[in-house]
């Protein structure tokens, strides 16, 4: 990425380099910004115990690359849902 990014760019690459099911491709793809990138990229806007924190946490996991993840978006999802997202399961006497 040529361009500097702005305060809003820096705080989403964050955001969404925290979510477990967003991996590093969907930032490149958005951002341009490669893994080594987005890992340079926290390190400098975190706190060193924040950091650390979440290196140790994305390390390793298969979620973080879309290579090596197991996750689609053909995820499980309960016929209540609909039920359970209005309250209305948990009014059931």
């Amino acid at each position: 990425m040529t361009e500097p990014l702005t305060d809003q760019q820096t705080d989403r690459i964050i955001e969404m380099a925290w979510e477990d099911r967003t991996p590093f491709e969907a930032i490149f793809a958005q951002f341009g910004l490669k893994e080594n990138d987005v890992i340079r990229l926290m390190r400098r806007e975190m706190k060193p115990s924040s950091w650390r924190m979440w290196r140790a946490r994305v390390q390793g996991r298969a979620t973080k690359h879309q290579v090596k993840s197991a996750v689609d978006d053909a995820r499980f999802k309960s016929n209540l849902q609909r039920s359970i997202t209005h309250n209305k399961i948990s009014k059931r006497g």
